[in-house]
């Protein structure tokens, strides 16, 4: 049995978890190729805390799959591939500090808090580029983007989303929060 706040699965999570990312892979091989399913599987039954925050990706919505191998770390990259803003993960104000600022009508969580207590970080304007060149994303909703502190200090955050053909990076206040924007996450291991 589990313990509460413990970072493992179940060996049923991990067979039904490492089912539905297989089946994404081999559905989705344009976002990958040249790597093999079994030498990603071998690095994911290796590290249980890296499944348990695919877990988490997967079961807020995200979509998991894997988008790159980094070649100078030898790590394997996933992203949050859903079509829209994970459904689990909207509604949340940029970060902790933000949250905290709110006097009246704070929403749930942070994007930067929930992405950390998931073991998982933000995608910045570079990777969410890059997952753009994989698909269309984020037609509908938009996500937080890891922002540049010198952007932050000023009390903003950045988003992107996928409007008119065209990918879109734009600012708003870290304590702003929308029922469609949510955040995408990135895991390597």
């Amino acid at each position: 049995m589990k313990k509460v706040g413990q970072k493992e699965l179940t060996p049923e999570e991990t067979e039904d978890l490492l089912k539905k990312l297989k089946t994404r892979f081999e559905k989705n091989k344009h976002r990958h190729q040249a790597i093999e399913w079994l030498q990603v599987q071998n690095k994911l039954t290796a590290n249980p805390a890296n499944l348990w925050s695919l877990h988490q990706m997967e079961e807020t919505g995200g979509e998991p799959d894997v988008v790159g191998l980094d070649k100078k770390t030898n790590e394997y990259i996933f992203y949050d591939c859903a079509a829209e803003s994970p459904k689990g993960r909207r509604s949340f104000c940029y970060d902790p500090e933000a949250l905290e600022a709110r006097k009246e009508h704070k929403p749930k969580h942070s994007a930067i808090g929930m992405a950390a207590e998931m073991g998982i970080e933000l995608l910045n304007e570079e990777h969410y580029r890059n997952l753009q060149n994989l698909g269309k994303f984020d037609s509908k909703t938009s996500s937080w983007l890891k922002t540049p502190d010198n952007i932050r200090k000023f009390g903003g955050a950045i988003f992107g989303d996928f409007r008119y053909g065209t990918v879109f990076v734009y600012h708003n206040g870290a304590e702003s929060y929308y029922a469609n924007r949510g955040f995408r996450g990135m895991l390597k291991l």
